[in-house]
Formats: structure tokens, C-alpha cells, sequence
């Protein structure tokens, strides 16, 4: 019978010539350098064999010969991985591990077990108290490296994934900051205009009525020159009210809107008509539809959109007449809806900016208007969480359509 030591040392030799033996194949295993490793075993021999080994691959190597030395160990040098013998007096490396995945400064670290255990129970306590993987003794070289190196590449990617959380998390917070800062914004801002335009009613009509009252009283008796500038002052105060006027609706779609209900578009669209009579038959204006939908929105903003959109489409006839068309179709999980008309035609260069504030394509003396219709069906199909576009050419007509979500 051999004694003790001679059984020590063969077993150490073993181990030495298993990991010597594949020392070929591990030299350099993928981002081993400066990763540290923590080795708790309480056996002096084998932290030897271990710590020279993994040195010579590249790691650096901190030992510890005991649970609660490993504990300490660990928080102090918060190592890339962990080898940690199951078998050991006093703490053993089960209720070491579960310590150290109590501990919010080792939590992560991956735990790899050391064991001659086998049974199936066994390693299932091993991975439920935080373990990631296990070794079976006598010791593996390859096997032992091949699984350090798999789990500090996870352990590697898992710190960047929740790093790149993290940075995302901020960047969402950011945005949803941004956001609500710009609707704020915005909020103000149409209260502004509103309030603005609203207040600047009542002098500005005062100014009009005047300017219209030394017309009436004065024209003729003075000379051709002053009855020219009183007409231009009087057109000047009629414009500044039309876009008064148009300002306040186009504030009015996000400071009074109401709460969406089901609409049914062909009674909107006949409401729409019935407003725009004189302008059809003065136009000789050819209006024909197609049936509409019932959608989800707000009434008002529903029947202003339809009245714009056919009133540029007569406004901008080509001729004597113009034939204008509305129509819907179904697209997807929205309605889109469509007026078209066989007017002048809009360049396209232009189909961008005319859904700006302020943007007219004709002067006053051609077409007249404020330039902010259609900023206006804009903000109104934006507010119902649609799109608004425009398809023309120029001496054909154009076809304005819209998108309105299906709801319910």
C-alpha cells in the first residue's frame, strides 16, 4: 500500500500532466489576458497546480483556502471568474457561492464548480445556488481552460449587453424628457396664438371698420392718390383679419379639440358641401364621391379638413370649371381619403412645402388665401394619428390623400 504523500504526489502529477498535456492547445485563449481569476480550494497542492497553469496562459491568478477567504477575496478584488472547490471544511463551496451571489458586489461574477461529485442532485444544487457551470475531479486541462474562456466571453458579452441597457434606458429617458419639453413647448405656443390672435380681434376690426367708414365718406372728395392708399389700407386690415381668422383655427385644432367619437364621413362631407355652396356654383364646380367610412375623430376638425381640401380644389381650377372627386379606400389598418381635382397642378418641388405655415405658390393678385389651409389639415390629420400627401402634375390636377387609423 502506498502511503499518503506518495498518493499526494502521484495525484498532483496527474493533474499536472493533464494540463501540460493540452497546454498546446490553450495557449492564447480568446481575451485571457489581464482576466483574473479567483481559485478557492482548501488544498494548497492543487491552488499550485491551478495558479501555475493558469499563469502561464495568460490569467492572473488570486487564490484563497477556504469559503470565507474566498468571500473576502472576491470582494476586494472582484475577479472575471471563479473556480471554487465544492468539498471543504467549515463553508463549503455551495453555501460559499450562495453568499457570494447575495452580495450585490459579486452577484455576477460566473462561479465554476470543482468537484468529485457526481450525483445528478448534486449538480443541481450547484446550479441552483448560482453556479454557471462545474468541473469533475481529477482535473481536465483543456476542458477546465475551454470552459473559463466560453464563460468570460459570456460574462463579457453579458457586461456589454447591459451596458449597451443602460445606455439605451438613458437615451429613452432623454427622449421621452425631449418630448414632453417639446410638447410643453408647443402647448404654450398655441395657447400664445391663440391668446395672441384672439386679443388682436377686437382693435384690428375696430381699425377695419373705420378705415371702411372714411372710405365710404370720403371717396371722391379727395384726391386720386388718397383714395388709392385708403384702399390699400382697407385691403391691408381685411387681410390681416382673414389671417387672424386662420391662426386661430389652425391654434384652435390642438387647444380646443374635442374627444374623438364615431364619425360617419359622408354626413361630414355633406356638411362641408353644403358650406362651400356659393363657392361650387360660382366656380361652376363638378363635385361627385365616392361612399366614405366611419371613423374615430374629432367632428369639427373632420368637416374643416373636407372643407379645405375642396376648397383649394375649386380655388385652383384650370378653366372655366373644375370637376373634383372624393373618394376612401381601404390601406392596410387605416382608411386613406382622397380629394382629387383636374385643376392647375402643383410642380413637385413643391409638395414638402406647401403643408408649411405661411407658404403660398401664387401671389394674392392670382389665388387668395393665407398660406395656412393646409397647415391646418395637416395638424388635424396628424392630431386622428394619420398622414396627409399630395400627388399632382402640373397642368393635370392633384390628389390629396389622407390616412385616418382604424379604431375599434
Amino acid at each position: 500500500m502506498q502511503k499518503p504523500l506518495t498518493c499526494l504526489r502521484s495525484g498532483i502529477d496527474c493533474v499536472l500532466r493533464l494540463f501540460e498535456s493540452h497546454a498546446m492547445v490553450s495557449e492564447t485563449p480568446s481575451e485571457s489576458k489581464a482576466k483574473t481569476i479567483l481559485i478557492v480550494d482548501d488544498m494548497p497542492a492543487n491552488l499550485g497546480v491551478l495558479t501555475s497553469h493558469l499563469e502561464r496562459q495568460g490569467y492572473m491568478a488570486v487564490v484563497a483556502q477556504g469559503g470565507e477567504e474566498g468571500i473576502e477575496r472576491a470582494r476586494f478584488v472582484r475577479p472575471d471568474l471563479i473556480l471554487l472547490d465544492v468539498m471543504m471544511p467549515g463553508l463549503d463551496g455551495f453555501e460559499t457561492c450562495r453568499q457570494l451571489k447575495a452580495t450585490p458586489a459579486t452577484r455576477d461574477i460566473p462561479v465554476v464548480f470543482m468537484t468529485g461529485l457526481t450525483d445528478t442532485s448534486d449538480k443541481l444544487t450547484g446550479f441552483a445556488v448560482g453556479g454557471v457551470d462545474y468541473v469533475t475531479k481529477p482535473l481536465d486541462g483543456a476542458e477546465v481552460l475551454a470552459r473559463i474562456d466560453t464563460h468570460l466571453t459570456l460574462y463579457g458579452l453579458r457586461q456589454r449587453l447591459e451596458e449597451q441597457n443602460e445606455k439605451m434606458q438613458a437615451e429613452i429617458v432623454a427622449r421621452r424628457e425631449t418630448e414632453a419639453a417639446l410638447l410643453r413647448s408647443n402647448t404654450e405656443l398655441e395657447q400664445l396664438a391663440y391668446v395672441a390672435s384672439h386679443d388682436m380681434q377686437e382693435p384690428l376690426r375696430m381699425v377695419a371698420s373705420y378705415l371702411q367708414i372714411v372710405a365710404q365718406r370720403y371717396k371722391g372728395q379727395l384726391d386720386a392718390d388718397a383714395d388709392e392708399f385708403i384702399g390699400y389700407a382697407v385691403d391691408g386690415a381685411k387681410r390681416m383679419q382673414a389671417l387672424i381668422n386662420d391662426l386661430l383655427a389652425y391654434s384652435r385644432v390642438g387647444t380646443k379639440a374635442r374627444p374623438f367619437e364615431p364619425i360617419d364621413c359622408n354626413r361630414v362631407l355633406d356638411i362641408a358641401l353644403g358650406n362651400l355652396t356659393v363657392a361650387i356654383a360660382e366656380s361652376g364646380a363638378n363635385v361627385t364621391r365616392g361612399p366614405l367610412p366611419v371613423l374615430m375623430g374629432d367632428p369639427s376638425q373632420l368637416l374643416q379638413l373636407f372643407q379645405n381640401l375642396v376648397s383649394n380644389a375649386i380655388k385652383f381650377k384650370r378653366g372655366a370649371s373644375v370637376t373634383v372627386r372624393i373618394s376612401a379606400e381601404l390601406a392596410g389598418d387605416a382608411w386613406r381619403l382622397s380629394v382629387s381635382d383636374d385643376g392647375i397642378g402643383i410642380a413637385e418641388e413643391y409638395f414638402d412645402r406647401i403643408f408649411v405655415l405661411f407658404q403660398r405658390l401664387h401671389g394674392r393678385g392670382e389665388y387668395p388665401g393665407t398660406g395656412i389651409g393646409l397647415a391646418i389639415c395637416k395638424k388635424i390629420v396628424e392630431r386622428h394619428g394619420g398622414e396627409i400627401s399630395v400627388q399632382s402634375k402640373v397642368g393635370v390636377g392633384s390628389t390629396f390623400s389622407f390616412t385616418i387609423p382604424r379604431r375599434g
